[in-house]
Parts: C-alpha cells; sequence; structure tokens
C-alpha cells in the first residue's frame, strides 16, 4: 500500500528527417547511451524507457496517444537533441494527458572548440530547440516542467527523480479512495467541501459509510487473528502500563488490534487507500481506533480525523509523492511563545503518525477525555528533526486553494511525562509571527500534512497539474 510499482516513464527525444539518416542514428545512440546512464544512476525512481525518435507529428501524435492509453506511464520525459520545428508538436502535446518534463540538456558537456564544425553545430543543436519546443508548450499552456543543465549532474538528476514522484502522485490522485467513517465533526468548517469538484478537479472518490458498516467487519474478526497481531505490537513497540494492570492494557490494546485488522479488510475490499473517522460518530465501538490507525498510516493509507476527507486524501497523495517516509497527518495544537524559541507543537488525539517517529513508539493506554468510549491504546513518541513543508487543502466555496509553509521540525528535548500522545515539534518560516500570520489571513486550516521529504516546489509542481491555486509562505 505504501508505494505505486510498475511504473515507468518514456523517454522522447525531437529532431527531423532534414539532417539525414547518419545524423539520426548519431542522435538514437546517444539518446540510447543517456537513458542507460539515467537508469543505472541509482537517484531515479522509476525506469526510463527510450522511444522512437520524434522526427514527425504523425510520430508524436502516435507516441503521445499511446501514451495515455498504457497505464503503467506515469509520464514523458521530453528532449530536443537537434532542432525539432514545433508545429509537429502541437496535436500531440495537446492530446497528451500526462505529466511533461522538459529535459533542457545536451548530449556533450562542453563545446569541443578544436573540432567544431557546421556538423557538430547541426547535430547539437539543444540551445536551439529548446526555445523552439519551450514557446509550444508556452502557447499552448501546458503546465510541464522545465530541468536545465546537464544530464550527468546529480543535481539534475535529483530533480527528474523529484519530478517522476510528483507525476505518479497525479496519476495516482484519480485512483484515491476515501472512506468517511461518519460525517464531519459537527459545527467546524474547516472539514467541509464539495466532493463533487474534488472528484471532477484531483479525481478523488470520496464515499460515506455509516460506523455499522465498519463495526460489522469488526464483530467479525477472531480472536487468534487479535492475538497473533498483538504479539507482532510487542515485538515491535516498547510496552507501558503505565496505572493499568497488565490484563486490561491487553485487553485495551487487543481491541485496536480488532479494529487494525477490520479496517484494513473494509478498506481493501472496497478499494480505498485513505480514510477518517469521527469521535462523534462511534455507536457500537468501544474505542475511538487510535493505534489501529496509527499502524495503517505507517502501511500507507491517507487518513485524517474528525470526518477531514479532503486532508485523508492529501496525506495518501503526499504519501505516494514520499513513498511513504517521514510524511503524515498532523493538526496545530499549541504554540511555544517564549523568545526566541518560538515553535508549534503538532500532535493530534490518538492518531499521529509513526513514520514521522525519531524514537522507538510505545504502546500506553489513556483516558481519551471526549467520545464517552472505552480507554484507547495508542502509539507514543517524539518527532524526528528536518526541514519540511506542510500542507493544507481549503475550500472556499468557488475554488479550492493549497497553503503550503516550509517548517524546520526539531526532536523536543523537555520530557513530557503526563502527555499521553505523540508529539511533533517545528518552527514555521520566514518567522514566527509573520508565518503563522500570514498562513490565519489566507485561511489555513488546522488539519495538515507534512513531509519531511518533499519539497515546496514539488507540491507547486502537482499543484498546476491540476489548476490548482496556492500560497507558498516561506
Amino acid at each position: 500500500m505504501s508505494t505505486v510499482s510498475g511504473k515507468q516513464f518514456w523517454f522522447v527525444v525531437g529532431s527531423q528527417h532534414l539532417y539525414g539518416d547518419e545524423a539520426l542514428g548519431e542522435v538514437k545512440a546517444h539518446a540510447q547511451e543517456m537513458t542507460d546512464a539515467l537508469n543505472n544512476s541509482g537517484v531515479l525512481p522509476y525506469p526510463l524507457v527510450l522511444q522512437d525518435l520524434a522526427v514527425s507529428a504523425d510520430k508524436i501524435t502516435s507516441i503521445m496517444k499511446e501514451v495515455n492509453y498504457r497505464d503503467e506511464v506515469a509520464g514523458v520525459i521530453t528532449w530536443m537533441h537537434t532542432f525539432s520545428p514545433a508545429k509537429m508538436w502541437i496535436r500531440g502535446t495537446k492530446l497528451l494527458q500526462k505529466p511533461l518534463l522538459h529535459l533542457a540538456t545536451q548530449y556533450n558537456e562542453s563545446i569541443p572548440w578544436a573540432t567544431i564544425d557546421m556538423d557538430f553545430m547541426n547535430l547539437n543543436q539543444a540551445a536551439h530547440g529548446d526555445r523552439e519546443y519551450g514557446f509550444i508548450n508556452a502557447r499552448l499552456k501546458k503546465q510541464n516542467k522545465v530541468v536545465v543543465g546537464y544530464w550527468e549532474r546529480p543535481e539534475v538528476q535529483k530533480q527528474i527523480a523529484e519530478w517522476m514522484d510528483v507525476a505518479v502522485a497525479y496519476n495516482e490522485s484519480f485512483n484515491i479512495k476515501v472512506a468517511r467513517f461518519g460525517d464531519n465533526m459537527r459545527n467546524v468548517g474547516v472539514t467541509e467541501g464539495d466532493k463533487v469538484e474534488a472528484q471532477i478537479q484531483f479525481g478523488w472518490t470520496v464515499d460515506y459509510f455509516g460506523i455499522g458498516d465498519l463495526v460489522a467487519y469488526v464483530n467479525e474478526v477472531k480472536q487468534e487473528e487479535i492475538d497473533a497481531l498483538f504479539a507482532e505490537y510487542t515485538k515491535l513497540y516498547a510496552v507501558d502500563y503505565g496505572t493499568y494492570s497488565k490484563e486490561d492494557w491487553e485487553a485495551s490494546v487487543k481491541v485496536q488490534a480488532s479494529y487494525e485488522i477490520a479496517l484494513k479488510r473494509f478498506l481493501d475490499a472496497g478499494g480505498y487507500n485513505a480514510f477518517t473517522s469521527n469521535f462523534e460518530d462511534l455507536h457500537g465501538m468501544k474505542q475511538l481506533p487510535g493505534l489501529a490507525v496509527q499502524r495503517l498510516m505507517a502501511q500507507g493509507y491517507g487518513f485524517a480525523g474528525e470526518g477531514d476527507w479532503k486532508t485523508a486524501a492529501l496525506d495518501r497523495l503526499m504519501k505516494v509523492m514520499s513513498h511513504n517516509l517521514n510524511t503524515g497527518f498532523m493538526e496545530d495544537y499549541t504554540y511555544e511563545m517564549a523568545a526566541g524559541q518560538e515553535a508549534i507543537l503538532q500532535s493530534h488525539m490518538l492518531e499521529v503518525d509513526p513514520s514521522l517517529a525519531a524514537n522507538q513508539p510505545k504502546i500506553i493506554v489513556s483516558p481519551l477525555g471526549i467520545g464517552d468510549r472505552e480507554d484507547p491504546a495508542r502509539l507514543v513518541f517524539d518527532g524526528k528533526a528536518g526541514e519540511g513543508v506542510v500542507v493544507s487543502m481549503a475550500d472556499f466555496g468557488t475554488h479550492y486553494k493549497l497553503l503550503i509553509n516550509e517548517v524546520t521540525a526539531f526532536e523536543p528535548t523537555v520530557p513530557a511525562p503526563k502527555l499521553p500522545v505523540a508529539r511533533v515539534l517545528w518552527q514555521v518560516k520566514p518567522n514566527f509571527q509573520d508565518g503563522v500570520r500570514a498562513w490565519i489571513e489566507n485561511g489555513g486550516g488546522h488539519h495538515t500534512v507534512v513531509s519531511l521529504n518533499l519539497t515546496t516546489d514539488q507540491i507547486v509542481t502537482y499543484a498546476k497539474l491540476v489548476g490548482l491555486e496556492y500560497v507558498i509562505i516561506k
């Protein structure tokens, strides 16, 4: 669930018949050498597959049609080895429905001044071809990515790799299905949204289920399955009985084990890869799912609390983009406002994603205080340090808007022995006052997705692909 496999990208190299078969043979040889080297670099997360040379409008159109048809092809990378007349690209580019990256590079790193002649000039016209090709993409208002630099350099390969992750997430966005167990938390504004528009613009399917539909699955879980999963818990996590007897502690944890098994079966049976819960909608449940939700998030399922389906879908999207590394649902809780130490404490009632854990999580049982149910089990840990990006999706009635804030996460240094939930701390950019003010003024929500593996540029690239308004706070 955590990763998307079997994807590839097509490498389409532009040229034309004007230069003759010998020149085209050299273009193809250069392109194959570059393809092999990029695939062997160990940097690209998905393979690059070289296609026939793009030397005519018919060939380009045929390639782009095939890209649209082939589910395993997540996008196209183009390179203008020579001058490729841009009118040849119009039809195919207009038809292309998948992400496009224009790699502005050339086969040779430096100009060979001692030997350069017109044969070399005619064959190596990337600077010429880039402008012609770039014009037509701009004219067509194609939201393509442009990466500039010599193809062997690590920083160029890294940019290609990051774009590949965005392109795969873009395609996966149309496969995101959110199961809502219960409705939104009553009287909360930010979790509302237009589900039809979200499906049109982002591809997200959002379905409601009464909590009884999940309870039916919980009641079918066998005791031996619960015991086996409980044994797995005790091997993976530290154990803290707190003030509970061992028997009461184990009973609470095993309730969560039954929830994990039931939730996973329900989600997988319906093809759902994200879900929400709501502490106001627990009829027939002994506890609010906590540990169970954390475990599923660690496996790559998107999640958000209080029925917030937008953030659950965004969580799944960013997990795909980041390969489920250091990425998860989050909520603003309380400020640290000591001079020079300003920060925001991030947490949730129970469901903090363990992919963000800096230390071994421990299982504890503690009262929840809301929901009027038994004391639930959850994983407690401190969050990792690192540079990251935090994202919030808001529906403004006329349009969706994405808030993006760069943050610096840091590991807590002061213990919090009475805090019964995981905690993540970060400083917002450009500074506490301006960052918080801008977030509030632009309508950023208290539910977010944070990633210490993704960049602002990747989030913006996705936003452009789906025509999503965005605001960057940094």
